[in-house]
């Protein structure tokens, strides 16, 4: 009888966070915005729930305001996971931040309750 395999590792750099943000992307600049929720969303990138499945390292340019709606937060990213719908379960698309401004930056690390390093 073999055994189950361990566990994958997890090399997330941050912990997520649970949050539903309504985010407008898109993976090229001619394209229009498209609106999808997001699942979580962490310092270092955000899920989004959507039946695209764009490439892995495809470029998305995101927006999105947090509950208050007072402030947009911009920022570059990189598909790094894709997850087509399986069954009941949607599908979604995984996003590391490669670039926002320290203000967005700031806003991100506020709402998943991370302390700047000092």
């Amino acid at each position: 009888m073999s055994e189950a395999p361990p566990p994958p590792k997890n090399t997330r750099r941050f912990p997520r966070t649970p949050v539903a943000l309504l985010v407008q992307y898109r993976f090229d600049s001619f394209e229009d915005f498209t609106t999808e929720y997001s699942v979580d969303l962490s310092p270092g990138g955000i899920f989004l729930r959507t039946d695209a499945t764009p490439e892995l390292g495809s470029m998305v340019e995101l927006q999105f305001s947090l509950k208050g709606g007072s402030q947009l937060i911009e920022a570059i990213g990189k598909v790094t996971r894709v997850m087509p719908a399986e069954g009941a379960t949607p599908g979604g698309i995984g996003v590391e931040f490669l670039h926002s401004d320290p203000e967005s930056r700031a806003l991100i690390e506020k709402l998943c309750g991370v302390l700047p390093p000092r």
